[in-house]
């Protein structure tokens, strides 16, 4: 079992060192209370911009920098979105970053970029989703627009006890976020996380609506809108064993 921390916060627009500067407190506080994980918001470092081209980074830029680092000085895993260069590739990808304490990072590319918004003009998709062993935790990072592809939780919900989903999901659309989170979690019988950014950027608001979801749907931690806020958990792996057990769904697909 670990405890997860949910870091619901603003975003400097295309400002990595402000928002480093921002965040750094904040994981600082989530560790001290006990956090194994904490997990950031997509692009947490210069907010859901197009420009991949100005304020994309090599995979040992600055941001994947400030994740090693965090995760080193406080001994925990960290982990956010970011956009980044692809070695030999024509766009950056929309990359997860999760690092840990012994400074290994494990990286996700956004398989669905958001089309409405022109993602796919600017930033390749992913080809492959990736699960982490987290101290005894099977992890599994999809980040924002994912959440509308039932087949993507699908396919590894046999090796995945958490799903961490962190976004950029406008208020006008909080419903539907809500509830995709928690259908995620129902269908897969996994612990689903969702992080998402509050603040404003241009014509967009962001309420943030971030939650920790359990196996059964039930909601065990709700952010309040539009406020930063830390969320903390328990994530127990036995807890998903036993609802799979209990209620033997995914043999029937």
């Amino acid at each position: 079992m670990i405890t997860v921390a949910a870091v619901q916060h603003d975003i400097v627009w295309e400002d990595p060192a402000a928002n480093f500067a921002a965040l750094a407190p904040r994981i600082e506080a989530a560790a001290g209370d006990g956090a194994r994980l904490v997990v950031l918001a997509e692009m947490f470092s210069t907010g859901f911009s197009m420009r991949s081209d100005v304020i994309a980074e090599h995979p040992d830029g600055p941001t994947a920098t400030f994740l090693l680092e965090q995760a080193a000085r406080h001994g925990i895993w960290v982990g956010g979105s970011m956009p980044e260069r692809t070695p030999g590739a024509t766009l950056p990808t929309n990359t997860f970053v999760l690092a840990s304490p012994q400074g290994v990072t494990h990286r996700y590319a956004k398989v669905h970029p958001f089309t409405y918004a022109r993602e796919d003009e600017h930033y390749s998709r992913g080809a492959t989703v990736a699960t982490v062993d987290v101290e005894g935790v099977r992890v599994t990072p999809l980040i924002c627009y994912d959440l509308r592809f039932v087949d993507l939780f699908w396919d590894a919900a046999a090796d995945t006890d958490l799903y961490l989903v962190p976004a950029n999901w406008p208020a006008a659309r909080s419903w539907h976020w809500i509830s995709l989170l928690r259908a995620r979690a129902i269908e897969n019988q996994a612990y689903v996380v969702g992080v998402n950014r509050v603040g404003t950027a241009g014509r967009l608001v962001y309420s943030g609506d971030s939650r920790i979801i359990d196996p059964l749907g039930e909601e065990i931690a709700v952010a309040e809108p539009g406020r930063e806020q830390t969320l903390m958990a328990h994530v127990d792996p036995a807890h998903v064993a036993s609802v799979r057990e209990q209620f033997p769904f995914m043999a029937d697909r």
